[in-house]
């Protein structure tokens, strides 16, 4: 894998192309990645429907299990299936809404500098592990790529929404991202479930 810099994609990947998506502060490049757990409807997989949510083709009105996602408008740069299949849904050097109010070392606004990559799964199911060599892959790249993404800038959407977001949750195995990338452990601020 190889990410275009002139694009933003990583080559043979799949685009999908997200309307949810804007430009970076001037000045600004990927300092961050934030990892995120996604399922809909929720704890369930396949099916599309993140898809189709990151691209505004969900129909909140057809099946009462999406009625609070009317109108909401979100993406990711990266969605990691179960089946370890990368989809990617903006390019990297725009700005994805995947973080929403948050703050990192005292930065608010972490779209504005961060990379969404979201893991199909749930804080209770877990990930499969295509999904993590998969997850390991990618961030090898995108710190190749992006230089500022330091050992210590890789968390979870709970540590910069802590009490708002608790995931990819609290399964999650921060510990094998340390020994295979040597990445430092995010400090959890305090583990609360989402409201």
């Amino acid at each position: 894998m190889q990410v275009d810099v002139s694009t933003g994609l990583i080559a043979g990947v799949s685009f999908v192309d997200s309307p949810n998506r804007g430009p970076r502060p001037p000045g600004s490049a990927p300092e961050l990645i934030v990892v995120h757990g996604i399922s809909l409807p929720a704890g369930q997989f396949g099916g599309g429907y993140i898809g189709k949510l990151f691209t505004n083709q969900l129909d909140t009105r057809g099946d009462p299990r999406f009625a609070e996602l009317d109108g909401l408008r979100v993406s990711a740069h990266i969605l990691i299936g179960r089946d370890g299949y990368l989809t990617q849904f903006v390019p990297f050097g725009e700005r994805a809404w995947h973080a929403g109010e948050s703050v990192f070392q005292g930065r608010n606004e972490c779209n504005d500098f961060s990379i969404g990559i979201e893991l199909e799964g749930t804080d209770a199911s877990g990930f499969r592990d295509i999904q993590y060599e998969r997850l390991e892959s990618v961030i090898r790249l995108l710190r190749d790529v992006y230089p500022r993404i330091g050992s210590d800038r890789v968390v979870g959407h709970c540590h910069i929404a802590p009490g708002r977001k608790s995931d990819p949750g609290p399964d999650f195995d921060w510990g094998r991202l340390q020994r295979n990338l040597g990445i430092d452990r995010p400090v959890t601020q305090r583990r609360v479930l989402s409201t």
